[in-house]
């Protein structure tokens, strides 16, 4: 598991409030909502805030690809690696 793959678990974890969960139980490509780890709509806010705060990335609920960022843990992770290497790039 790499390093902000594992971030990203804690994170939900903490801000989600899943004290009977740990990272190594949260696989990477498993969906987040729904069938996987059963967030809703209102997790996925506070999981979109906490986000802001951990990584300075501010999400638009309303655009198309967000629904496929928040798809699993990989998926979230790409989409912010891609952010951190275009604030590099600028």
């Amino acid at each position: 598991m790499n390093q902000l793959e594992q971030q990203i678990k804690q994170l939900i974890i903490d801000c989600l409030e899943l004290e009977d969960l740990t990272p190594e139980e949260i696989d990477s490509h498993a969906p987040l909502f729904v069938d996987g780890l059963g967030l809703d709509s209102i997790d996925a806010l506070e999981l979109g805030v906490a986000i802001k705060r951990q990584y300075g990335i501010k999400l638009d609920a309303n655009a198309a690809d967000t629904r496929a960022h928040f798809a699993n843990v990989a998926s979230l992770a790409t989409f912010i690696r891609s952010h951190q290497t275009a604030e590099v790039a600028q």
